[in-house]
């Protein structure tokens, strides 16, 4: 199943089962907590159908229409949804989770609309606030994002913790994009309390360290996404880079290694390390890595160019040019750039050189 978005659907059971007798007939909600999808939606229908006894017929077709989302059937999700909402105009949790179903259509507006009638059916809806937030994420609308996590903390603060998580972590993504650093570091802190296994918790915390020039805060919290998870290349790689701020080449080295241990066909990791090796001018490690970057990914044109220099450096004019050329010929424009490039001089003066930048 895809990846979505986290939403909070309302899966309703208790609110409608006043006796034993109701809770033995309504087999489709415990199917559903279950997470028996296919037999929910039969069971469900069943009770649709009134073969069996449903405690509420809006309630069968939200029960169906939970189900259905579960399987990423969202036309068959909204169908359901909507007739709840037909036969029941307040249900509140209907247009909240109908809500869900446009939100992970890639629909927010139509989402929000659906949300904003949650919450005003009912003021307190903690999740359907959270929904909302998570829908206006979506449309890069910080602020309201921010107001409706806001919201839910100040509605709930005694939320249970797979709930808050989510609450404090978005919000902190929500501050981190209006380069509210602090704020959003308070957050991933708050989400880290709550969860300390979380891996994108730590690693967003990092990246907010990293962009505060925090370099030392931000190793040790990928160290931590590592420890956590050894084979989560994302963190290896921004521990590379917040060695690299450091100037700790050697240890970015060591990262970008890793990565390429753990999945040899990243051309990044090669392209980086060998960025890193030429800055140490070990060339030949550095040529090495460019051209398997090369090899992984042929269009990627400033391979080539950081090529060139290696070889101008090395005085080999013939390679350098070569190298140039094929630079060039993938898209390679940044002239002011070449003629002041002091990795270049060595071949500068060359006919190669002078045909190249001719007319540039």
């Amino acid at each position: 199943m895809r990846q979505r978005m986290v939403v909070f659907l309302v899966l309703i059971v208790s609110l409608f089962v006043a006796t034993r007798s109701h809770a033995e007939t309504d087999t489709c909600s415990q199917l559903l907590q279950q997470h028996e999808y296919d037999d929910a939606i039969k069971e469900c229908t069943r009770q649709i159908a009134g073969v069996v006894k449903t405690p509420s017929m809006a309630l069968s077709y939200l029960h169906r229409g939970i189900a259905y989302e579960e399987k990423d059937q969202f036309d068959l999700a909204i169908t359901d949804y909507d007739q709840a909402i037909k036969m029941n105009p307040n249900y509140a949790e209907a247009y909240n989770n109908r809500g869900n179903t446009y939100l992970l259509k890639g629909q927010p507006d139509q989402a929000i609309i659906d949300f904003d009638k949650a919450i005003k059916l009912k003021p307190t809806y903690d999740r359907a606030y959270f929904n909302r937030g998570q829908a206006n994420l979506a449309k890069d609308q910080f602020d309201k994002a921010i107001a409706d996590y806001s919201k839910v903390i100040e509605i709930n603060p005694n939320l249970p913790r797979a709930y808050l998580y989510p609450v404090y972590f978005y919000r902190g993504v929500s501050y981190g994009s209006l380069e509210k650093f602090d704020q959003a570091i308070a957050d991933f802190s708050k989400a880290i309390e709550v969860n300390p296994n979380s891996e994108k918790a730590y690693d967003s915390r990092g990246n907010i360290y990293l962009l505060k020039g925090q370099a030392d805060q931000a190793i040790a919290d990928y160290s931590k996404v590592i420890a956590l998870n050894p084979k989560n290349l994302k963190a290896y790689n921004n521990r590379a880079i917040a060695f690299q701020s450091k100037r700790q080449f050697d240890q970015a080295i060591a990262d970008y290694s890793k990565i390429i241990e753990l999945n040899p066909k990243i051309a990044q990791a090669y392209f980086y390390r060998g960025i890193i090796y030429a800055v140490q001018a070990k060339q030949d490690q550095a040529i090495a890595d460019f051209k398997k970057t090369i090899e992984l990914n042929p269009k990627e044109s400033s391979v080539y160019y950081n090529l060139a220099c290696i070889y101008s450096v090395k005085k080999n004019v013939k390679d350098s040019c070569a190298w140039l050329e094929r630079a060039v010929a993938n898209g390679y424009d940044k002239w002011d750039s070449m003629k002041k490039d002091p990795d270049l001089v060595n071949i500068r003066d060359s006919a190669c050189y002078q045909k190249i930048m001719k007319d540039k």
